[in-house]
Order: structure tokens, then sequence, then C-alpha cells
């Protein structure tokens, strides 16, 4: 599957863009590699902008994932505050947003995802928050240093995790949800109430089950949320973590599949033979999505994926083709706790619970077959699970339940 280049390109220097960038290298390829990315910073680290740095425990520097040196030092040509806008197939090159043309002997999308909008009126007013990028983590550090009421709408991990930064700094903080329980599309009903607990223990409210209608606002500031209803909350700071969406119009346009997501193979290639496509933008084959109500095909949101893409791909570019297969797994840190999840679970996935210390874990099962791990501050039952799910060894819902058993014995034997 290998084909000799001289020039890769790589759109997006996100943690999939950097990732590919640095593992070409690695992996002996010598030929000219330009790193495209749109945002003025070097490649630096998202997940802390929700926790760590929001909270000031890290600066700007402590989130590049190189210093610029790096960059020099292996050839890397980094195109920082420019976007890949249109591709050019059949000539092998792309347009760039300052009009010069680059061509490619492979091209690499990893144009990653934007957050989704909130369609409703106010949403536009000053005050009202997404978090994705340092500008928008700048933004937000600067505004909650003098007020006192934030709402936030999603209970997701963003959400959770400004929510937890938030109340630790004595802020009045409430959380409006769609669903009925927070983190619904990611966890157990089981994991869903211990961090209800936990943030509520930290001072959070909860509104489970509301939409929003409308923001308000006065003098061009927000001033309440307004809540499908009825009720209107007062709000200094709003901020919207409702999800986001896959950056794939400029596949699209180019005449690649796309279905929420670039649609590639299980070696990362699209049906183009000269562009592969890896990280957040990307629906790929997954033995770990098998009954899963989407089909064998799912896009992930997260490092290991995009680092574990860029790596797979950069062998099968310097010659040692291999079909991805990374076992999934996730973090998040919400206040003094952290959940680490393995694998992927569906919503009718039965649960287990394993017990031990301050901390638990859920183990899920899909036709008696362990499909993830939820741990929450159990980082043991983290590892063991990742080696289990990577084996595909049995592990019975028994075995699960009793904290006597020895998972690392079973995952390591």
């Amino acid at each position: 599957m290998s084909v000799p280049m001289e020039t890769i390109v790589i759109a997006g220097a996100g943690q999939a863009g950097f990732q590919a960038a640095a593992s070409l290298r690695e992996a002996g390829f010598s030929g000219s590699l330009s790193l495209i990315g749109e945002e003025a910073a070097l490649p630096y680290q998202r997940p802390p902008l929700s926790k760590a740095y929001l909270a000031g425990k890290t600066d700007d520097r402590g989130l590049l994932l190189r210093q610029e040196s790096f960059f020099a030092e292996h050839r890397i040509e980094h195109r920082p505050g420019i976007r890949v806008t249109a591709i050019d197939r059949a000539g092998r090159s792309v347009r760039l947003s300052d009009g010069e043309d680059l061509s490619y002997d492979h091209l690499i999308l990893a144009t990653g995802t934007r957050n989704r909008a909130l369609p409703v009126p106010g949403a536009d007013l000053a005050g009202v928050h997404q978090l994705r990028s340092l500008d928008e983590a700048d933004a937000l550090r600067a505004a909650i240093g003098g007020i006192h009421r934030i709402v936030v709408v999603g209970a997701g991990f963003i959400g959770l995790e400004f929510a937890a930064v938030c109340a630790a700094r004595g802020l009045s903080v409430t959380v409006i949800e769609a669903a009925e329980r927070v983190m619904a599309r990611a966890v157990s009903p089981e994991t869903s109430a211990a961090f209800r607990s936990f943030h509520e223990e930290a001072g959070v409210t909860f509104l489970f089950g509301a939409g929003v209608t409308a923001i308000e606002g006065e003098g061009g500031r927000v001033a309440a949320v307004r809540t499908d209803d009825g009720k209107s909350l007062p709000a200094d700071l709003v901020l919207v973590g409702i999800g986001v969406v896959p950056n794939q119009e400029l596949a699209a346009e180019a005449g690649l599949a796309v279905r929420d997501g670039i649609e590639i193979d299980a070696f990362l290639a699209t049906s183009d033979p000269a562009i592969s496509a890896i990280g957040d933008c990307v629906r790929f084959p997954s033995r770990f999505a098998s009954g899963m109500p989407g089909g064998d095909r799912v896009r992930i949101e997260s490092v290991q994926n995009a680092v574990d893409q860029a790596r797979c791909l950069a062998a099968r570019l310097t010659g040692r083709p291999a079909a991805y297969d990374a076992v999934p797994w996730f973090w998040s840190d919400q206040g003094p706790r952290k959940l680490q999840i393995a694998g992927l679970a569906a919503p009718t996935d039965a649960s287990v619970l394993r017990r031990a210390g301050a901390g638990f874990s859920v183990f899920r099962f899909r036709d008696d077959a362990l499909s993830a791990v939820e741990s929450v501050d159990r980082p043991a039952d983290h590892m063991a699970a990742r080696r289990l799910l990577a084996a595909g060894k049995a592990l019975t819902p028994g075995q699960a339940a009793d904290p006597g058993f020895d998972l690392k014995a079973l995952a390591t034997g």
C-alpha cells in the first residue's frame, strides 16, 4: 500500500495533524512536509483548556505539543493562520486561504471538528461563550474573574469540567441538560448518577429534561437563559457545550464520501489513494463498535484516537501498512474526580459495578462480552481494561463484580 512520495501536505495542525507530521519524521520520511493550521498558535493540547488552563494551573507555553524549535529541527513547515480552502484532486494540489497553491504527492486531512451552535435567539450576545480553542479559553478565563452567576448549556465533558472549575471558585453554576442525566451519551446510568452527586456536593445545580428557547440580554450582554418550561435563569455568563460537528466540507467539496465525518477504510484511506484522513473528523470501521446501533463504523473524538491514527498512517506511508485497531479510550477530570473510559458502550449494554476503596468501575457487557469499562479514581482498573479489550480476553460479569478477582493477572496472563 506504500507508494514513493516526496511531498506530503497535512490540512489541520491539531493533535492528529501534528502527530502525523512528527510520526512521519520518526518513521523515516525525508521529503517535504507541510503542516497547515488555521490557528495562529503553535500546535497545542486542547483537553487542559477546560481544566488546568482555565483554573490557572498551567499557561499557554505549558499547552504546547512541542516548542517552536522542534519544527525547524525536524524540517516540518508549520504554516499558522492559514486554511486549506479547496482540493484539486486531479492536479494533486490544495488552495490555501492566502491564495497559494501547494502541490502534494499525498494529502492528509486532519481537519477536526467545530462547536455545535445553539440555534436560539440571543446566542450571539456578549457573554455567551463556547470552549474549544485557546482564544476561547482566554476569553473565558478573563470573563469569569468578575462575575457570579453562570449557566452551562449541556452536561457533557466540557460543560461539567467547566462547571467544576467555576464551582471551585465559589461561583453560582446551573447546568441545563436536555437528557435526563449527565454525560448520557458517553457513560452508564451508574456513572452518571455518581458524577451528578459529585457536582451537586460542590454546589452545582442541574436542570434535566430541559431545553433552551432563548438567551435574553440587556444592553447587548447576556442577562438570563429562558428554558422551554418558561423558567428564566439569571446569568452573567453562559457556556454552550452541546457537542461538535466534523469539519468535512473540504472533503465533500472534493467529491470524497462523508457521513457525519470523512469516510475512510481500515487503513485510514479515503476513496482517493492520494488522500488519507485521521482524527476527530473521520468515520472508520472498528471491531469495538460491532453491535452498536450505528453499525461497526464510528467517529471518535479523543486524543488517543488522533494520536494512534496518526502513528498508524505514518507507518503505512513509510512502507509498514497495518489496519487500525487501537482500543478507544478517553478521560475527563472533573474537580478532584478522574473518569477514565476504555472501549465503546452502547446505551443498552449491561452494567456491572465493581467497588474498591474510594473509587469504582462500571464494566459494560454487550452480548455477554466486555464492551467498555468506566473507571472513577481507579487507574489500575482502566489499564487492565485496555489490555483485556485489546486482547479480546473473556471476562464474566461475575468476575467483574468481584473486587477480589485479579483483573491485572487476567489482562497480563
